[in-house]
């Protein structure tokens, strides 16, 4: 009998809670699967919204990973210079069959070295920040170089979840769990993405987020020459 798939989600304060739940409902759909949320300690994190998480493991007593899956959101700003945190990935990205990532998390991967070298994706916020870590851009909502697979922004967290269970599994076992999630979206706008958003909404969202992303743009700047 085949061990079970260990797989793990970094969990930390002002994470997008959405990067992390949509993959943990599909892989905790994953038969015999084990579904870890990582922490530094086993207490309540704030995410970026009302909902609180708990983490069911420590980076000390995390297991070996079959999946490694860092999530996004503006808390991973802190984590690009945070030692402990970029240690822990690298020491688990050494043995894990897929390095992952959602949304920002994908610079969190860079900031570890992890992604040199590798295409990736990334939320559309952050293209140009990914970029300073030596990887190639790539605008795919979901992006497989070898074993590095990350998603675009937020709701790409489930069909990375999907994409990835059929790498993993198969085709079949993705769909089953598809069915059973009823995922099967229908946007009631195509606003979705900068190039099918209308001209005003995209520069208004621009407008709102341009201090939050130049505060990130200079702590990937500070990240990438420290791992440069």
């Amino acid at each position: 009998m085949a061990p079970p798939l260990q797989i793990g989600l970094l969990v930390f304060p002002d994470v997008t809670q959405l990067d992390m739940t949509g993959p943990v409902q599909v892989f905790s759909s994953v038969p015999g699967a084990r579904v870890h949320l990582i922490w530094k300690r086993i207490e309540p994190v704030p995410s970026d919204g009302p909902i609180v998480l708990t983490p069911t493991t420590t980076f000390a007593d995390c297991p070996p990973l079959d999946v490694l899956c860092v999530p996004g959101g503006y808390g991973t700003d802190p984590l690009l210079a945070d030692r402990e945190v970029l240690d822990f990935l690298r020491k688990q990205a050494a043995v894990a069959r897929y390095v992952t990532s959602v949304c920002t998390g994908s610079l969190v991967l860079g900031a570890a070295g992890l992604l040199r070298g590798y295409r990736a994706a990334t939320h559309w916020s952050a293209r140009e920040a990914l970029s300073l870590f030596g990887a190639t851009v790539s605008t795919e909502r979901v992006c497989i170089d070898r074993n590095r697979v990350t998603g675009g922004g937020v709701t790409a967290g489930i069909d990375f979840a999907l994409t990835l269970v059929a790498l993993m599994i198969d085709r079949p076992t993705a769909e089953a769990i598809q069915l059973r999630l009823e995922y099967n979206p229908a946007p009631p706008f195509e606003a979705g993405s900068p190039d099918t958003a209308p001209e005003a909404v995209l520069a208004a969202m621009e407008e709102r987020i341009a201090p939050a992303r130049a505060r990130r743009l200079e702590a990937v700047r500070r990240a990438a020459a420290l791992s440069a």
